[in-house]
C-alpha cells in the first residue's frame, strides 16, 4: 500500500473545489463546506495554506481552531493572532479579509450554529477538553 501523501490530498481537494464552485465532490469530505485560507507564518513569515471548515454569519466565515478535537490549539490560530490579515478562497469566490476571534459573549451562539452545519464538531470540546476557539474572517471591502 502506498503511503498517505498529504500534500497530494490537499491538492486534489483544492482540485477538486476549484472545479466544482468551491465545493467538494469527493473523497471523505465530499459535502462539506470548505474554504481555502492562505495566512503569514507568526515566526517564518511564509504564506501558509490552510483548507478550513466552515459556517456563515452573515457575510462572515467562521471557522473553529478545533485541531480536530485536539487538546492544543492548531498553528493557524497564532498565524492569525500576529498577522491577521488573510486571503480566503470560498464558494467560487477570493478575496482578503481579516481575522478575528470571536469575544466570549458571541462565541456561544457562533459554536452552535456551526455544529449545526457541521455536526461531527460538537464532540470536539469534550475530546479536547479545551473551549475552542471560533475565529471570524471578515470580507475586506
Amino acid at each position: 500500500m502506498a503511503a498517505w501523501d498529504p500534500e497530494a490530498f490537499e491538492n486534489a481537494l483544492i482540485e477538486d473545489m476549484r472545479a466544482h464552485g468551491g465545493a467538494v465532490t469527493t473523497g471523505p469530505l465530499a459535502g462539506d463546506p470548505l474554504l481555502i485560507m492562505t495566512a503569514t507564518g507568526a515566526k517564518s513569515g511564509k504564506q501558509r495554506r490552510y483548507i478550513l471548515s466552515f459556517s456563515r454569519d452573515g457575510a462572515d466565515y467562521i471557522v473553529a481552531a478545533s485541531k480536530g478535537g485536539d487538546p492544543t490549539d492548531p498553528h493557524w490560530l497564532n498565524n492569525l493572532r500576529v498577522h491577521p490579515d488573510v486571503t480566503v478562497e470560498a464558494e467560487a469566490r477570493a478575496f482578503d479579509a481579516t481575522a478575528s476571534v470571536v469575544s466570549e459573549a458571541d462565541r456561544p451562539r457562533l459554536w452552535d450554529a456551526h455544529v449545526a452545519v457541521l455536526p461531527a464538531f460538537a464532540d470536539y470540546p469534550q475530546k479536547a477538553g479545551r473551549v475552542i476557539p471560533m475565529v471570524r474572517l471578515t470580507p475586506v471591502s
